[in-house]
């Protein structure tokens, strides 16, 4: 019998996991020193799991970097000396953002 394609996975585990099983669980009391060598793995303390975030860019840094880049695509057929000035103005604009 077939699987309905709306009921299968497409990326597998896409998000984090909740639970940590044992060995993660000690390692990462390790890391916080709560963790001595000899202490039972059993009835191990408490773990939290982070959650991560991942910030969206701004859609005007996107569109910034989508005319940088045609700018680049059209100086390829160009002289040297208009390439090295508009590196450097890509250098000069660089430091004003930041």
């Amino acid at each position: 019998m077939t699987m309905d394609k709306s009921l299968k996975s497409r990326a597998g585990l896409a998000r984090s996991r909740s639970v940590l099983n044992r060995a993660e669980r000690i390692q990462r009391l390790k890391t916080t020193d709560r963790w001595r060598e000899g202490d039972s793995p059993f009835g191990l303390a408490k773990v939290r799991v982070y959650k991560l975030a991942v910030k969206k860019k701004k859609k005007k840094e996107k569109e910034e970097e989508g005319a940088e880049g045609a700018d680049a695509a059209a100086a390829a057929p160009a002289d040297t000396a208009k390439k090295e000035t508009k590196k450097e103005t890509k250098k000069q604009a660089g430091k004003k953002k930041k």
